[in-house]
């Protein structure tokens, strides 16, 4: 079997808050709180989860857009949480972002032209100015925008248009992997489908693995092979896109997909409503971070962090439903 290309073990950012009259850190935000998992060539993996569950941060600590608390981010073998500046050059050329929001994510100076041509100058892949030219005309037709366009600036095109240039930008680098962030929730729902087509046309042609940071379970389940869902900073549940939407075992991954609006009108739905609030990640609860909403409470839920375990040849849960009860008496209520 083929190592990983990226792995992500155990990975924190803990965001200090400054008070006080000399600016002292008093808390921290424990926004990413230990989160591990691996994402093969070609792969999609789909990071879900609430807002504010730390699925955008996760993406953009792999791309060291901020320094990370602990852990480590190795790509192909080697570590990039802490490398040197010389190596992170290289491994930018590796992994490409495309953002959530089109039209802040682009220099509106630029055209789109130069706008393409940037990271190929950046990262001297072309060999002179035909081979640069060759190239970025080449990117337009890979993400289906026409030549003409290249002369004009970001806010002459539409959204999902601005979101094809992202992509384009993102692809000039040859990479190997890219960290989609919520990279179709500013567009409306016929251009979310042509851009969730492209990118898996993209990854079929050019081999990519995907990061596919999202909260629209529909989109996911069209687009995924693996889906690890996120709660208050940690990983609960990672299964493969069929065991989790046909049989989810976490009771947090069962509310998420119960939510998920039916595509047949006037179809039979059964949402499980959460009890509470989102807890704060300054102050996370002690124990299981989701008991305080769970329909299921073990006395040892409120004290005891449950491991990630593998259920499965590829699933893992983060439950104390799915391990041994050891006498314990459910001290709540309910079905999920």
């Amino acid at each position: 079997m083929s190592p990983p290309l990226l792995q992500v073990n155990d990975l924190k950012k803990h965001f200090p808050i400054n008070k006080g009259l000399f600016g002292r850190q008093t808390e921290f935000v424990y926004a990413v709180d230990g989160v591990s998992f691996e994402i093969a060539r070609g792969e999609t993996l789909s990071l879900v989860g609430e807002s504010g569950c730390g699925k955008s941060t996760v993406g953009r600590a792999i791309l060291r857009l901020f320094e990370i608390t602990s852990g480590q981010v190795i790509l192909d073998g080697q570590r990039i949480d802490d490398a040197a500046p010389s190596t992170m050059r290289q491994m930018r050329r590796r992994v490409q972002v495309v953002f959530q929001d089109p039209f802040s994510s682009l220099n509106p100076r630029m055209r789109v032209r130069d706008i393409l041509a940037e990271p190929i100058r950046n990262f001297g892949l072309a060999k002179s100015a035909e081979d640069l030219e060759v190239r970025v005309t080449s990117l337009m037709d890979t993400v289906r925008l026409p030549r003409e366009a290249l002369n004009r600036r970001p806010h002459e095109f539409s959204g999902g248009q601005r979101q094809r240039i992202g992509i384009a930008r993102a692809l000039a680098a040859e990479p190997e992997l890219i960290v989609c962030d919520e990279a179709v929730s500013a567009l409306d729902v016929s251009v979310k489908a042509q851009i969730v087509n492209l990118l898996q046309d993209l990854q079929r042609e050019f081999g990519l693995a995907l990061l596919f940071i999202s909260h629209d379970l529909a989109i996911v389940e069209h687009m995924t092979h693996r889906v690890a869902v996120m709660y208050l900073g940690k990983i609960v549940e990672v299964a493969p896109r069929r065991e989790i939407f046909a049989a989810p075992r976490h009771p947090y991954t069962k509310a998420l997909l119960s939510a998920v609006p039916l595509p047949e009108p006037g179809a039979q739905r059964n949402p499980i409503i959460l009890k509470g609030d989102v807890p704060s990640p300054i102050n996370p609860p002690k124990g299981c971070r989701f008991h305080t909403r769970c329909p299921f409470v073990f006395d040892r839920c409120r004290t005891e962090e449950p491991t990630l375990r593998a259920i499965g040849p590829e699933q893992w849960v983060a439950c104390h439903l799915e391990e041994p009860p050891q006498g314990l008496i459910p001290a709540g209520a309910g079905s999920p």
